[in-house]
């Protein structure tokens, strides 16, 4: 691990009664991203859902973020494809990672289950395939080919121009453009077969808490595998740049009878369950105190092979919560572990997949 950030559900209550709004949700993710930025903490990743109380429209949020922070990364874990327009999100992204000055990590996928049915439905996509996987594909092809600066559309006849720009027939991609943006998306891979494909894409790879690979291994073995997957992929597929590798985490470290009361039964082993219709592994929540912290993730294999570590925060506990689990981590356990605080104006790189793919 050389890298970490936190990952946040964006959770709240609609009506405010029994947690934190959607106000106070947006407000508390921007005021915990200055505070971990002021730290050398590398990035602040937040989640996407739709029809649910928790983070969606990503852009404003990490917009923000970024306006009023000089080092950490601002990313996503991950946005659906099956509910973007990916032309639209081109421009968004775009635009971000101007904003940002190029400090954005933005994780896509094909998302996980929900709690609509068909949802992107009422956003004005179809799909053939019930979970949406084809649509998905379809939207992330675009996107990618659109941020690339890949002609997506030709200028009109001149006297249906306003104003007269372009020759008609000229090829026009969408603006703004940022350079170098595909080598800051991620995909959100759960199996090796799409880790693979994210390699193969040309796409940074974020791992999640759970797989869906599962035999007598614990997860942070079985994950290792999929790491290792995708960078010999990478490797196949010849491409000319360093990616970046992410596994999230949940990581409570006790330093006070207040943590062990609020996170000392949260601990638990690896868990194998049924998610989509498959079979999946979960990794485990660890809390303890930070020596212990540091021996057992140290032989968490996945995370010795990842350079960059997302910590899952429990966002509806409130800032002070958030920002001590956050300065905890920070100050007794990623040092151990090789941690490389953010610095202003130095962008983060993977480890060298040669290496990585010879171990």
């Amino acid at each position: 691990m050389k890298y970490f950030g936190f990952l946040s559900f964006g959770h709240y209550t609609n009506s405010g009664r029994h947690g934190i709004t959607a106000a106070e949700s947006l407000h508390q993710a921007i005021d915990l991203a200055v505070a971990a930025d002021e730290i050398g903490v590398n990035g602040a990743f937040f989640r996407v859902h739709h029809f649910a109380p928790q983070a969606a429209a990503p852009m404003p949020l990490l917009s923000a973020i970024a306006s009023c922070t000089k080092a950490i990364k601002v990313g996503t874990g991950v946005i659906d494809m099956r509910y973007e327009n990916p032309l639209y999100l081109a421009e968004e992204a775009a635009a971000l990672d101007l904003i940002a000055d190029g400090r954005t990590a933005l994780g896509v996928s094909r998302g996980a289950p929900e709690i609509a049915y068909k949802g992107w439905e009422s956003f004005g996509y179809h799909s053939d395939e019930r979970n949406g996987a084809d649509l998905a594909r379809a939207h992330y092809e675009r996107f990618l080919e659109a941020i690339d600066g890949q002609p997506m559309a030709e200028a009109a006849p001149l006297h249906e121009q306003y104003p007269t720009q372009m020759s008609p027939g000229t090829p026009l991609p969408v603006l703004p453009h940022s350079p170098g943006l595909r080598s800051r998306i991620w995909y959100g891979a759960g199996s090796n077969v799409s880790a693979v494909q994210a390699a193969r894409d040309g796409v940074n790879l974020m791992s999640s808490t759970l797989v869906f690979e599962h035999g007598d291994k614990p997860f942070g073995d079985i994950q290792a595998e999929q790491l290792r997957a995708y960078r010999q992929a990478w490797v196949e597929a010849g491409h000319d740049w360093t990616p970046c590798v992410s596994v999230s985490r949940s990581i409570f470290p006790l330093l006070s009878e207040r943590d062990r009361g609020l996170y000392g039964l949260s601990a638990s082993g690896d868990q194998v369950g049924h998610l989509d219709s498959g079979v999946a592994t979960f990794g485990r929540t660890y809390a303890a105190d930070p020596s212990t912290l540091i021996k057992q993730l140290s032989q968490d294999r996945a995370l010795a092979e990842a350079d960059t570590l997302l910590l899952t925060i429990p966002n509806q506990l409130g800032f002070e919560e958030n920002w001590s689990i956050i300065r905890n981590f920070a100050e007794y356990v990623a040092p151990a572990l090789g941690w490389e605080p953010a610095r202003p104006g130095v962008l983060s790189t993977g480890y060298d997949i040669d290496e990585a793919v010879a171990e």
